[in-house]
């Protein structure tokens, strides 16, 4: 498949289950919820070495949150629901809780899945002064800090999710990858229930499955690194290319990471070859990983215009 220069691999990317919530950081303005939220989601990159992969969803306008103050939706991801109950717990406590004026609640409805702890047991730092409150049937804490309270719903549910979606862009040179990669998570993250948790949402570190170091499970992707072309085993560049970059998304269904990818892809062939990204491609370890296979063709099939 080439649409407008751009050569579309006969590849599929592929992704495991995850455990996901999504949280609502609301604060006095955008800028302390902005603040909440970006230092909430850090070191959040890989399940591999940070626990959790999580990223800023959307901004929220006031008549969309529980307590019509500006705010941000946060999605978060891991492998099971025990850690990611930790994860929230260490980094509402840590990013949240604080930070000036916010408040956070549960992003999903809740009968989406199994609760668990959000401010359940963060009302603890209230030392004893911490009251609670039912409304419409959820439970609210009410903890008293130094500039008022901080408000946390009691908890939040977990659902099932989808982590490891990905797109690989072949491209000339570094400006014109840059370029590309920033122009397809723009697009992304138009998209509803996703997020793309690496710096900026673009990962150059793409990684293959096991090393020649036994401690290590996982290792560069030489296939993928121009500068290993004539010297690792196997390649699937050719010379012209020289800069590669992977874009890793998360999302609470299928179906939304199959729209990011399309959104993704859109983007970059609407920029043409003309701007330097030659080929999309995608990583996957022949089924072994995950039961989640997302074929870039298929995908640009439903919806792709040349």
């Amino acid at each position: 498949m080439n649409i407008n220069g751009v050569a579309v691999d006969e590849s599929f990317a592929e992704a495991f289950p995850m455990k996901a919530t999504r949280l609502v950081i609301t604060a006095h303005n955008l800028t302390w919820a902005r603040h909440a939220a970006t230092t909430a989601t850090g070191f959040a990159t890989s399940v591999i070495a940070c626990g959790c992969e999580a990223g800023i969803e959307r901004e929220l306008s006031p008549d969309e949150t529980p307590d019509g103050r500006p705010g941000l939706a946060v999605l978060i991801f891991s492998m099971s629901g025990k850690e990611l109950a930790k994860q929230i717990e260490r980094r509402v406590g840590q990013c949240v809780l604080t930070c000036p004026t916010t408040a956070i609640y549960a992003g999903l409805p809740a009968d989406a899945g199994e609760a668990i702890a959000l401010g359940k047991n963060l009302r603890f730092f209230g030392d004893g002064w911490q009251q609670s409150k039912l409304i419409a049937g959820k439970r609210y804490w009410r903890v008293p800090v130094m500039d008022g309270e901080f408000v946390a719903q009691e908890t939040t549910p977990v659902v099932k999710a989808v982590g490891g979606g990905n797109l690989l862009l072949l491209a000339a040179g570094t400006d014109e990858a840059l370029a590309g990669a920033e122009a397809a998570v723009e697009a992304m993250r138009r998209v509803p229930g996703v997020v793309m948790p690496f710096p900026g949402g673009v990962v150059r570190s793409g990684s293959k499955v096991g090393s020649k170091y036994p401690a290590l499970s996982a290792s560069t992707n030489d296939a993928y690194c121009p500068s290993l072309i004539g010297l690792a085993r196997k390649t699937d560049l050719t010379p012209e290319v020289r800069c590669v970059l992977e874009i890793v998304i998360d999302g609470l269904t299928e179906a939304d990471v199959a729209a990011a990818m399309r959104a993704g892809m859109q983007a970059v062939i609407e920029r043409g070859a003309a701007a330097g990204i030659t080929r999309i491609a995608a990583g996957n370890y022949g089924g072994k990983l995950g039961p989640f296979h997302f074929h870039l063709r298929r995908i640009m099939g439903e919806g792709a215009s040349p």
